[in-house]
């Protein structure tokens, strides 16, 4: 089940504008970047933020649970997601835990050159 933008809209508007919180559309889902790092997935409508040791201490009793089959444990946040300060905090936690995206490499053109 794919989810409702209404409800990306929604989280998004909850954190605040420190955070640079952009989102994009993969696969049906949305990804969900602060400062160019995903942070946090939307699946079926649940928000996933990826788990790192900062969000767990800050969550303190979390809930972990995969966004889609096969993907790595992440923490599901339900009844916090309207806690707008306290979801900003998490999502600076987690953006500040995370590595910086690796740069992407050129692809090589596929033509020949001619002789």
């Amino acid at each position: 089940m794919a989810s409702d933008l209404n409800f990306v809209k929604f989280v998004v508007d909850q954190i605040d504008d420190s955070c640079e919180v952009s989102y994009r559309m993969m696969f049906g889902e949305y990804a969900l970047y602060s400062k160019a790092k995903v942070v946090a997935l939307i699946c079926d409508d649940q928000l996933f933020v990826k788990a790192t040791v900062a969000g767990r201490s800050f969550i303190g009793d979390v809930v972990e649970a995969p966004p889609y089959p096969g993907a790595k444990l992440a923490f599901l946040i339900q009844d916090k997601i309207e806690d707008g300060e306290w979801l900003t905090q998490l999502i600076t936690l987690t953006e500040e835990e995370l590595p910086k995206p690796k740069p992407k490499k050129k692809k090589k053109s596929k033509r020949k050159a001619k002789r």
